[in-house]
């Protein structure tokens, strides 16, 4: 199934009934007062969270979702049916947005939770509301008020502990294979990865935490150079960013360190908020690398870097368990130890 974290739709909630002005016409009832009812009220439109989903396509194709209107008040003191709700069910993380303000109408974040989108109308009166000692006839009736309309843009964000950060072919996808069930493709070409893919790493029998990869960086990446910031939003419930970094000098010379500060920038320019998370250093392929300590000192020395750092070979495995390790204790509030 195509992966699909966007999707923009409308929402109709139910008109309410209109009421209804009638009198009893009942034998032996001489001059039957009034007996209309009520309208039953329009149906609502609800988001429901649901863990069993992990995508938005389904509203990519269904935009326009309409609850149903009440059903109209009789005679006889008959009130109008009650229209029924319409339900949407979509991924954990989720989050709604208004299109005409930007304002966030609701965010689901666990299974199971619920938020109103559209309030369905309410029905109209019926005259048996009217009568009085001075008005025994009454022929006054409401009509229903229209349901709730808006326009909304979906977003999903995919809940994780920890976000991996690089630029293409640093290595996130076999990093993540490594440590977790995840299988997420690998090839020796930019850009495998198209799609955000979620991995658990388990500690031991009940301690793990999810880690979530997404497509690679490039700089520019906010004019919309390679595939642009589109995946950035996927870490900003993250607690922790660990950004890799390919030790094999590259081709063309580039220097690590620029693609270093590129690559914060980027992150910058997308949200203050997200760069100032937490982040670790983290040298990939030291297994391919001539002289890798060296290089990583150089570096560090170059970025003046404070912060924990790890060297590992993700390809088969060398540092992996170190390094997640150390994610839990961070996780779980415990002290880090030294960086390595």
């Amino acid at each position: 199934m195509k992966f699909i974290d966007e999707a923009r739709i409308e929402v109709h909630a139910g008109k309410g009934g209109d009421g209804s002005a009638a009198f009893r016409r009942e034998k032996f009832v001489p001059r039957g007062g009034p007996s209309g009812g009520d309208g039953g009220r329009g149906g609502s439109i609800w988001a429901l969270a649901d863990r069993n989903l992990n995508t938005l396509i389904d509203y990519r194709f269904a935009r326009i979702h309409r609850a149903q209107a009440g059903d109209i008040g009789r005679g006889a003191d008959k009130y109008g049916h009650g229209g029924e709700d319409l339900v949407l069910r979509v991924p954990v993380g989720t989050i709604f947005k208004d299109a005409s303000t930007g304002d966030v109408v609701a965010d689901l974040t666990e299974d199971g939770q619920r938020a109103l989108l559209a309030r369905g109308g309410k029905g109209g009166l019926g005259n048996l509301h009217f009568k009085s000692s001075i008005n025994r006839a009454p022929r006054q009736f409401t009509r229903g008020e229209p349901g709730e309309s808006r326009y909304l843009n979906l977003e999903l964000r995919v809940l994780a502990d920890v976000g991996l950060l690089g630029l293409p072919n640093a290595g996130k996808s076999t990093f993540i294979r490594a440590v977790s069930a995840a299988r997420p493709k690998v090839a020796d070409y930019p850009f495998t990865t198209l799609n955000p893919s979620l991995g658990v790493v388990r500690i031991a029998h009940d301690a793990s935490f999810v880690i979530a990869d997404i497509p690679g960086l490039i700089e520019g990446a906010a004019e919309g150079a390679g595939l642009g910031h589109q995946f950035l939003r996927h870490l900003s419930r993250t607690r922790l960013l660990l950004h890799l970094v390919d030790l094999v000098p590259p081709e063309d010379g580039a220097d690590p360190v620029k693609g270093i500060r590129a690559l914060v920038a980027e992150l910058k320019k997308y949200d203050a908020g997200l760069a100032r998370k937490p982040r670790w250093l983290v040298f990939n392929k030291a297994d391919l690398a001539p002289d890798a300590g060296a290089r990583v000192q150089r570096m560090l020395r170059a970025l003046r870097w404070k912060k924990p750092w790890f060297m590992i070979s993700a390809i088969n495995g060398d540092g992996c368990r170190e390094l997640s390790n150390a994610v839990h204790r961070f996780l779980s509030g415990k002290a880090q130890g030294k960086s390595r």
